[in-house]
C-alpha cells in the first residue's frame, strides 16, 4: 500500500489536537479586597449608545456578579459582567464611582 499521497511533511504527535473549538482552561485569578483595587472607568459608543467600562476588578465572580445587580438596581440601568469589568449602560460613570467608593473601592487618578 502506498503512503498517504496528501501528507504535507507536517508531524502529528500526541501532544496535537484537531479540535480548534476548544477553549483554553481558565487560571485562576487572585482576589484581592475592595481597598486594594485600582480601578479605571472609561465611557464607549456602541452602536450610538454609550457604554460605562469599570475595570479591572479582582473578586470572585459570584460576588463580581452580586456587586452588578447593585449597581444597576441603583443606578437604573442595565450592564454585563465581561471577565474582570463591568459594562453599565449609559454615563453612569461618576454615579457608579461614587457607590464603588462607597463600598470601599479605590479609583486611579
Amino acid at each position: 500500500m502506498k503512503k498517504n499521497l496528501f501528507e504535507m511533511g507536517a508531524k502529528f504527535e500526541d501532544g496535537w489536537s484537531s479540535d480548534n473549538k476548544a477553549k483554553p482552561k481558565k487560571t485562576k485569578q487572585e482576589t484581592k479586597e475592595p481597598a486594594k483595587h485600582q480601578l479605571h472607568t472609561t465611557k464607549e459608543k456602541r452602536r450610538g449608545k454609550v457604554v460605562t467600562v469599570i475595570k479591572p476588578f479582582y473578586l470572585e465572580p459570584n460576588e463580581l456578579k452580586k456587586l452588578l445587580k447593585e449597581l444597576k438596581n441603583r443606578l437604573g440601568s442595565g450592564g454585563t459582567v465581561k471577565e474582570n469589568t463591568l459594562e453599565l449602560q449609559g454615563e453612569v460613570a461618576t454615579k457608579a464611582k461614587e457607590l464603588l467608593e462607597s463600598k470601599g473601592f479605590r479609583f486611579k487618578n
